[in-house]
């Protein structure tokens, strides 16, 4: 695979042993074992299949201080989020990446101004629109998680067809978080698993990590539903409520550029980072 100048120097940069843009922490879900290689994929030189990420979770954010340090109405940094989506989905389904999930907007953020709130709406609608029809030529199978409930009824259409429209895709699973809450997807899951107690589907004793794994947003994707990998854009250092069971054992990556600069180069960084990455999943190294 042909890399350009500027990702050619992020390859390098990111296997120095001074190099230094994430967080770590060791990370493997205990619910459900995400085994095995990615996918076959184009991948850049350095990078090997059987070591990259198989579940890589991305919170896109720096979109508003990427428009306005440009001197940009907030609108423009939401419309910029998606050529760097698009990139994004595109690479992951390239190097054989089996899952991506986007944190595109927090159960919380709809605690913005309105008219920020219907803007965004509309940036997301227009995404999948805009991309569907490629989603299902290129084996990419989509799926909106979080309280779809709260979502403007087009955008709940838009969803619901692209879904149907990309159902039998196995290339790549793409999940976009929207109106998502890592607290609440926890919440959800307890509740539906009290209901099966007091239905006496199943005992309380029965209930195991594996289980309760499966009543999660991201069980829809089986085979991997717990990130390996998580990037955070934007250089703020916290999960801010992303897929918290989840990413219990993750590993993190933090980069201060902001989400509508994200590219070929920023990710192979994180890539790079992972691969350099020391997963014990709490056993001492012999």
């Amino acid at each position: 695979m042909q890399l350009s100048l500027r990702a050619r120097s992020a390859l390098r940069a990111a296997a120095s042993p001074f190099h230094r843009r994430g967080t770590s922490h060791e990370a493997r879900p205990r619910l459900r074992a995400c085994t095995g290689p990615p996918g076959e994929g184009i991948l850049p030189a350095g990078l090997r299949a059987e070591s990259l990420p198989r579940h890589v979770a991305v919170t896109m954010d720096g979109h508003s201080r990427w428009a306005r340090a440009r001197g940009m109405p907030t609108s423009a940094g939401h419309a910029a989020l998606q050529p760097a989506l698009k990139e994004t989905v595109r690479l992951s389904r390239a190097w054989g990446i089996r899952v991506l999930t986007v944190f595109a907007f927090s159960l919380r953020n709809w605690n913005r101004p309105k008219e920020e709130v219907d803007f965004l709406m509309g940036v997301f609608d227009r995404f999948i629109q805009d991309n569907v029809a490629q989603f299902a030529r290129e084996g990419i199978r989509l799926r909106v998680i979080g309280d779809c409930s709260r979502l403007p009824k087009y955008l709940q259409k838009t969803a619901q067809d692209a879904e149907e429209e990309t159902r039998s895709n196995s290339q790549l699973d793409l999940m976009l978080a929207i109106s998502y809450s890592g607290q609440r997807d926890v919440l959800q899951a307890c509740q539906k698993l009290a209901q099966k107690v007091h239905n006496k589907l199943v005992r309380p004793e029965e209930i195991d990590e594996s289980l309760f794994a499966n009543e999660l947003h991201t069980s829809w994707t089986h085979e991997f539903p717990c990130p390996d990998l998580l990037i955070r854009t934007g250089g703020e250092l916290r999960l801010s409520d992303f897929l918290l069971w989840q990413s219990a054992y993750t590993e993190l990556f933090f980069t201060d550029t902001l989400w509508p600069d994200f590219g070929e180069a920023e990710y192979l960084e994180a890539l790079v980072s992972f691969e350099s990455r020391d997963r014990r999943f709490g056993k001492r190294k012999l």
